[in-house]
């Protein structure tokens, strides 16, 4: 098999995936000096990242329906430029408001970004090749997500706007797509009625519906028990300072690095459903050992199993989606999914705090190992003859206008 990674045209979605996670990650670091430099309350500090992310709420549809009926470089470029110019607009900003209209923008151009990075990979590549440029990307992905808070603390270092220096590195990816990548680009056959009818007619199937639902599941368990309540348990619990909580999740993403990054080869020597059934045991590993680990050190172990589990589910579910999409809906599949993923990320946070409410942090991991269960179950009994036996879509015609 050749070396994938080396593949330019992988290399570019590389660049795209890196800066889908650079408009929240790359600002972490830097929401405390935000807070003092524009005189902003800890009530109102998540208003910068909501407005970042709203875009991709309200615009998800609209962003799968365009990959598929103008094309995936029509709609990729512009996005890139307007992600970075609005971005490098934030550095100039000087009330809260300019910089939350700017934000809001700024997520405009990010919108397309997420949907559109899976949705090439399936568009470049089919079989195993598949599988394995989804894991490459997905490491690429944890390594942008647990290096870009490091940057960007740096560069808060110098004063809270500098960390949004780094959308302009958006500009010279988007030229180069525009001259040099070749995307394949889906065929618009048909009314938009019927591209809406046949799009439907494929994500109402049961494989389509048990994928969703593992997005969803996935997300909750890591917007909720992870992220929300893992921080508060090792601050409260342990006395953790929040450089020592990063460390914790850096050992996270260190794992879904690695675990991502050898999907091919798992893939074709166990198959799709039996990693996303050993993902699920390793959520609920982390559901059940988490809450009872005695010391800070012993909660390593538990959230390395999340790490391994998110390395070997994401991309997975990424891969099946796009194998069961063929390319002229493959665009609001990922939409969707992405849609989903939003929502997680929205009813997490409420959903655990009412468990936390109710029974405290056992309660909160109690969820999350049902969650994990529920994955568990829909990998073994619905998600079934997707892997390489699907049928491959034809990948359309290569742009070579580039």
């Amino acid at each position: 098999m050749r070396r994938l990674y080396l593949d330019r045209n992988l290399q570019y979605v590389f660049g795209v995936t890196l800066m889908a996670v650079l408009g929240v990650s790359s600002i972490i670091p830097a929401l405390p000096d935000i807070m003092k430099g524009l005189h902003l309350d800890a009530q109102r500090i998540g208003l910068v990242i909501s407005a970042f992310t709203l875009p991709g709420v309200l615009f998800s549809p609209l962003v799968g329906i365009l990959a598929d009926r103008v094309g995936r470089k029509v709609l990729l470029v512009p996005s890139l430029f307007v992600f970075s110019g609005f971005g490098f607009a934030c550095f100039f900003a000087e009330t809260v408001q300019q910089l939350l209209v700017l934000r809001f923008f700024q997520g405009v151009g990010a919108a397309p970004l997420g949907v559109l990075y899976s949705t090439m990979i399936g568009d470049l590549y089919t079989g195993p090749e598949r599988g394995q440029a989804m894991g490459y990307n997905a490491s690429v992905l944890a390594m942008g997500t647990a290096g870009y808070p490091a940057v960007g603390g740096v560069l808060a270092l110098l004063g809270w706007n500098y960390p949004f220096l780094l959308p302009l590195l958006a500009v010279p990816l988007g030229l180069a797509i525009l001259f040099f990548m070749q995307t394949p680009e889906p065929q618009k056959t048909g009314s938009i009625k019927e591209y809406f009818a046949a799009a439907y007619r494929r994500m109402k199937t049961r494989e389509a519906m048990s994928l969703f639902a593992t997005t969803l599941l996935t997300f909750i368990i890591l917007y909720g028990p992870l992220i929300t309540y893992l921080p508060i348990l090792l601050s409260h619990r342990f006395g953790a300072s929040s450089a020592t909580i990063g460390l914790v999740f850096l050992a996270a993403s260190g794992f879904t690095g690695l675990a991502s990054f050898q999907l091919g080869r798992l893939t074709q020597r166990f198959g799709q459903r039996t990693l996303l059934s050993a993902a699920a045991v390793f959520y609920g590993l982390c559901m059940l050992f988490t809450p009872h680990a005695p010391s800070l050190l012993l909660t390593i172990p538990p959230v390395i199993c999340f790490g391994l589990a998110q390395g070997l589910n994401i991309p997975t579910v990424m891969t099946m989606l796009t194998t069961i999409a063929p390319m002229e809906q493959r665009g609001a599949f990922m939409a969707a999914n992405g849609l989903l993923l939003r929502l997680a990320q929205t009813v997490a946070p409420m959903i655990m705090g009412g468990l936390y409410a109710m029974g405290g942090m056992n309660a909160v991991y109690t969820g999350g190992f049902a969650c994990a269960v529920a994955i568990l179950l829909l990998a073994r009994f619905c998600i079934v003859n997707i892997d390489h036996n699907a049928p491959q879509h034809p990948a359309g015609n290569i742009d070579k206008t580039a």
